[in-house]
């Protein structure tokens, strides 16, 4: 039987197989642990670690502390680009499969001894020293995670939908997000505030155990993607893929990063900063805009999958630019609304925002995949992923504090955004058309001048 990414035309007609329905879900698994670590962890740096991790400081200067907090979730995003290096070179080297494991787990057990982590009244400075080793190996895996879940999902896909299968790994930050915003949901409407404090915000750090032990099984069932092994039959692995990628494609790098920046920060806003901004600064009840939140992902997660159901059609950068085109003209009006200190304007506020955000984050796999040649790619997407984000999303959040303490007003934070996706905007109009590239072509077109691939 033939594999899907050898018949162009396989998945266009009728139902997936159950191989298929096996490779997205082992895509999008990974990613949505991932992303479900990073969004309670986010959530616990805007509420919980300044008191419980930084106690001096916050006693003393509790912006300064609130400030250090958010700096805990931007230093785990310098160790990306070394994940994505080492995940990339074994990855192009051994496979995709074996490092979507490894990385899996990795990001899942750093994730749990969070949960069981002495705070700094019991064991002093080395509490936020080991928080900040836990956050950097979780930024490590994260690193390997996505470029392996990307790869695997467009190098199984038929041709004419490469966008609709790159979106699954693409939706596990959203699914993360639902399922890391329903957990605490739950519990900060079940539960005193001292409570939660105390011992409740550690529930959802071990919970991620079970997803570990889910996302295992899922992932050790997924066959290995079928241009890597054709890649491996050819003998066209690379020894040194990152040298090689240096020295061949450092454009389609530097373009990947440029074109994730705005998505990721923006991104990053809904994930780590609204939410607490809206608790903290605006005085608004937890349970409901942890539910207003929730709400909103299930617009994420629509409008990323219809991202990339849409790049199938009008094109990868088409979609990216009307993506980030809506972020751009709603970043204002957004914070007006939510400044207006009611749920219901917070909820549409962050929905809305949502459309862009999946436009321009939908057909990301499909397009990097297309950018980079079949034996650099695992390297190529990784890096270029991992450097946009710690230009973007990194320290977004304490940008966005800043700008808020330094302006007094929250529309500085759009205008922050607004310049972003300015960047990223450009960055995918430089980027030739790559729908229906050849992903084993010997003599692979990246991608870097303005014009059009040829069409599946």
């Amino acid at each position: 039987m033939a594999l899907a990414s050898d018949r162009p035309d396989a998945g266009t007609a009728g139902r997936m197989s159950a191989a298929d329905r096996k490779v997205l879900a082992g895509t999008m698994v990974g990613t949505t642990i991932e992303w479900y670590d990073f969004f309670i962890f986010a959530q616990a740096a805007g509420i919980v670690f300044a008191s419980l991790y930084l106690g001096p400081l916050n006693e003393n200067n509790p912006t300064l502390a609130q400030l250090a907090s958010w700096a805990t979730i931007g230093v785990s995003f310098f160790f990306r680009p070394l994940g994505a290096v080492i995940a990339g070179r074994l990855g192009d080297r051994i496979g995709r499969k074996a490092m979507l494991v490894f990385t899996l787990v990795m990001m899942g057990s750093a994730t749990a001894l969070i949960g069981l982590l002495p705070t700094y009244a019991q064991i002093g400075v080395w509490a936020p020293i080991m928080l900040i080793l836990l956050r950097i190996l979780q930024g490590f895996s994260a690193g390997g995670e996505w470029g392996g879940a990307a790869l695997m999902a467009v190098e199984h896909a038929p041709v004419a939908k490469r966008g609709f299968w790159g979106a699954y790994p693409q939706i596990g930050v959203p699914v993360g997000m639902i399922l890391a915003t329903l957990v605490l949901f739950l519990l900060r409407s079940s539960m005193s505030a001292e409570a939660f404090l105390a011992w409740g915000w550690r529930i959802p750090f071990l919970l991620s155990v079970v997803l570990i032990v889910v996302g295992y099984f899922i992932r050790a069932a997924v066959a290995e993607s079928p241009v890597f092994k054709r890649m491996i039959e050819r003998k066209r692995d690379t020894a040194t893929p990152l040298r090689s990628l240096l020295r061949t494609n450092k454009k389609q790098v530097v373009l990947a990063a440029a074109i994730f920046i705005g998505n990721n920060a923006a991104g990053y806003l809904v994930i780590a900063f609204l939410s607490s901004y809206a608790q903290r600064a605006l005085g608004m009840p937890a349970a409901p805009v942890l539910l207003a939140t929730l709400l909103a992902s299930f617009g994420w997660l629509i409008f990323t999958l219809y991202g990339g159901i849409l790049s199938d059609r009008i094109g990868r950068v088409r979609t990216f630019q009307l993506g980030y085109g809506l972020i751009f003209v709603w970043m204002i009006p957004m914070f007006m609304m939510i400044d207006t200190r009611n749920v219901w304007a917070y909820g549409i506020a962050i929905f809305v925002l949502t459309i862009g955000l999946g436009l321009s984050y939908g057909p990301m796999s499909a397009m990097y995949a297309e950018m980079f040649p079949a034996n650099v790619r695992y390297s190529g997407i990784g890096i270029g992923y991992a450097l946009g984000a710690i230009l973007g999303g990194a320290f977004a959040p304490l940008i966005a504090e800043a700008l808020l303490s330094s302006t007094g007003w929250s529309g500085s934070i759009g205008l922050y955004i607004m310049g972003l996706c300015v960047i990223s905007f450009i960055g995918v109009t430089l980027v030739k058309e790559t729908k229906g590239t050849p992903l084993e072509a010997e003599n692979h077109d990246p991608g870097v001048t303005v014009g059009r691939a040829p069409r599946s």
